[in-house]
C-alpha cells in the first residue's frame, strides 16, 4: 500500500495502479459510501444495506482494507466491524502516459459516475412524490464553455470551496441543521473531443 498523500482540498491522493484498480468494482463503491458517515459496520450489515451476500461483502471489504480504504473497527463481542479511514475523499491521480494506471483511473471514475447516475435516476423516479420544497431545491445543470486548463482547475477549486462548509456534517450529526437531508452533488469538467 502506498504512503498516503493529501491533495490541497484534504482528499487522499491515490496514484498506485493496484490501489486505483481496487475502486473499479461497483460494490466497492457502494461499500465505501456506507462508511462515509463514520459508522462501523459488519459484513452482515453491509450485505443488508446493499442487497449483496455476506460472503461477497466480506471479500470486497477485505480488498478495500488491503488498499487502505477501510480498516477494522473495535470488536463488539464476536462481531468484527469495519470502518472508513476518516478521509475527506479520494483523488485519483495517474499520468496519461502510464497507460495501465490511467486505464484504472478511467475505470474507477466510470464506476463512481455510474453509481452517482443510478442514484440520480432513483431520485428522478420518486421526485414527484417528494416534498415539493425539496424537489424545487434540487438542481441539475448542464452547460458548455471554453476554458484553459488553469481556468478548469480554478473552477474545481471554487466548487470544492462552495461545498467545504458542509463536509463536517458526515462525521458529526450535531452539526446538521434541523430538517437537513443527505444531499449528493455530481460535478465534472472535461474537454469535448468533438470540438
Amino acid at each position: 500500500m502506498e504512503e498516503p498523500r493529501l491533495h490541497r482540498d484534504g482528499t487522499r491522493i491515490v496514484s498506485q495502479t493496484e490501489s486505483i484498480k481496487a475502486l473499479t468494482h461497483p460494490l466497492r463503491i457502494r461499500l465505501i459510501d456506507l462508511f462515509r458517515g463514520g459508522d462501523e459496520l459488519t459484513a452482515t450489515q453491509c450485505a443488508e444495506a446493499t442487497g449483496e451476500s455476506v460472503a461477497s461483502c466480506s471479500f470486497h471489504l477485505r480488498q478495500l482494507a488491503k488498499y487502505g480504504y477501510l480498516e477494522r473497527g473495535e470488536a463488539r463481542g464476536r462481531e468484527r466491524p469495519w470502518r472508513g479511514m476518516r478521509e475527506r475523499g479520494i483523488t485519483l491521480d495517474a499520468e496519461p502516459a502510464d497507460r495501465e494506471a490511467f486505464a484504472a483511473v478511467v475505470a474507477a471514475g466510470s464506476a463512481f459516475l455510474n453509481d452517482a447516475v443510478e442514484r440520480l435516476n432513483a431520485w428522478y423516479a420518486q421526485a414527484a412524490d417528494d416534498d415539493p420544497e425539496w424537489t424545487k431545491a434540487s438542481t441539475q445543470r448542464f452547460t458548455t464553455f471554453w476554458a484553459t486548463p488553469e481556468e478548469m482547475r480554478e473552477l474545481g477549486d471554487r466548487i470544492s470551496a462552495l461545498t467545504e462548509p458542509f463536509q463536517g456534517r458526515f462525521e458529526d450529526p450535531s452539526t446538521r441543521p434541523e430538517g437537513a437531508r443527505h444531499v449528493r452533488m455530481l460535478a465534472a469538467t472535461w474537454t469535448d473531443p468533438q470540438s
